[in-house]
């Protein structure tokens, strides 16, 4: 799987980011797994052409020190579709950036 990794959190760090992944993007599902919601002109073609398969979506799982964010763009309405599929260059720049402002935002240092 390809993954955008962030690790080395510290506990204090691990806590005010799953506070923010809570109020931001929670409840998370199976204990550590958030979903990112991809702005809609984001989607790629058939992407867009499958809204009923919509959201389109990434995974992040937040481990102890660890947050993991999956480069696959998914949908939870079916297990597959053709609408799934890694992260276009600009799809990928946007979760990477977006994770980065969290970050920031939260004064992480990694």
């Amino acid at each position: 799987m390809k993954q955008y990794l962030i690790d080395g959190l510290r506990p204090q760090d691990h806590e005010r980011l799953k506070q923010y992944l809570d109020e931001n993007y929670g409840p998370c599902d199976l204990g550590a797994i958030y979903w990112v919601e991809l702005d809609r002109d984001l989607l790629t073609p058939l992407q867009q052409a499958h809204s009923k398969c919509g959201p389109h979506l990434f995974a992040l799982e937040l481990g102890k020190s660890t947050l993991a964010c999956e480069l696959l763009v998914r949908i939870r309405t079916n297990i597959k579709c053709d609408c799934m599929g890694y992260a276009t260059p600009g799809q990928r720049e946007w979760l990477i950036s977006s994770v980065d402002a969290v970050l920031e935002k939260l004064e992480i240092v990694i």
